[in-house]
């Protein structure tokens, strides 16, 4: 194993259209000790004969054609084919900043392992960015600037999933692709969080993010909503749950009943604030409502807030700073 080797592992499905794009960006990489796993995931385009004749050209790009079907599958069948002993992930249909790979391992190489290299991200797209896109990558860039990424890690994935850098070892030890649990890249930064690495601040831009029509995350069942709030759940009570103190939900709309819903059926005793007056003092599920100074009778409560309200998060931060608590232990922010 060549240790200055970095293994970049792509799976690939349906991006002909911006994968000639992405292959020129990873050929045009400052640090050149790279190889490019490249898998094809039953596409219905030319993606294939694409990888094929890049492939020709360089023998750092490997292509293999998916065994099995869908991104778990061809992310583990590429690493299982990779030999560097530091590993970072690319989609198919996004652009590395010819930097990139550079960076990424000099900053690794230097603190070792243990820890986990990352970078800023911008969102591009042939017609208007959406609001939510734009918020998201400047939320997530706030956190990386400071290394700061998995103190919000309950709200949504703090990792870009094709814009981290991994040392093997570490990458081993968080289990790597072994997991059937979708969404995939959510699930593989909260194996990070649970192995205890250290996010390495970045102040540059390092992936330019593409959003289309086509990405998987707009159409594929797997990236649910629903599907994001069991995998936080499922981690919360995994990894800083305390059942020995008082569980609160605090919020009653959608993704407060249907995180409501959920610890019903896991059988975690929880309390249930909102701060809709409508709905203080019913049941909902068989569960009464309380209105938040219900807070106050509680000692030493753990709160999952699921209250997507932009002010109404400034509100509930601000009194959580001045009571002196503290994020993944007493507070989660679900949304």
């Amino acid at each position: 194993m060549n240790v200055a080797l970095v293994s970049i592992l792509m799976p690939v499905r349906n991006t002909a259209l911006f994968l000639e794009e992405c292959l020129d960006s990873i050929l045009a990489q400052s640090y050149v000790h790279w190889e490019l796993i490249a898998i094809e995931d039953h596409s219905e385009d030319e993606s294939w004969t694409i990888l094929q004749d890049y492939a020709a050209k360089d023998r750092r790009i490997k292509v293999f054609q998916n065994t099995g079907k869908g991104i778990i599958q061809a992310l583990r069948m590429a690493y299982q084919h990779s030999s560097g002993h530091y590993i970072t992930r690319m989609d198919s249909d996004d652009i590395m900043p010819s930097q990139k790979l550079e960076i990424l391992q000099a900053n690794l190489s230097q603190a070792k392992e243990g820890h986990l290299a990352t970078g800023l991200v911008q969102y591009f797209s042939a017609k208007a960015l959406g609001n939510g896109y734009l918020r998201y990558a400047e939320w997530l860039n706030t956190l990386s600037k400071k290394g700061l990424n998995f103190k919000e890690i309950y709200k949504e994935c703090v990792i870009p999933s094709p814009c981290w850098m991994i040392h093997r070892v570490d990458l081993d030890a968080a289990g790597a692709f072994q997991a059937d649990r979708y969404p995939e890249d959510y699930d593989l930064c909260f194996r990070f969080y649970e192995q205890g690495l250290i996010c390495l601040p970045s102040d540059v831009i390092l992936h330019h993010w593409r959003d289309s029509e086509g990405r998987t995350s707009r159409h594929d069942p797997n990236y649910a909503d629903n599907t994001f709030l069991n995998i936080k759940l499922h981690y919360l009570l995994k990894l800083d749950y305390q059942k020995e103190r008082p569980l609160v939900l605090w919020g009653a709309g959608r993704k407060g009943k249907k995180l409501a819903a959920l610890l019903q059926k896991a059988n975690i005793p929880f309390h249930w604030i909102c701060n809709n007056d409508q709905k203080i003092g019913k049941d909902i599920y068989e569960h009464r409502l309380y209105a938040e100074t219900y807070l106050d009778s509680l000692t030493k409560p753990q709160i999952i807030i699921a209250i997507a309200q932009q002010e109404a998060q400034v509100n509930i931060k601000s009194r959580f700073k001045k009571e002196a608590l503290e994020a993944n232990n007493d507070y989660f922010f679900f949304c």
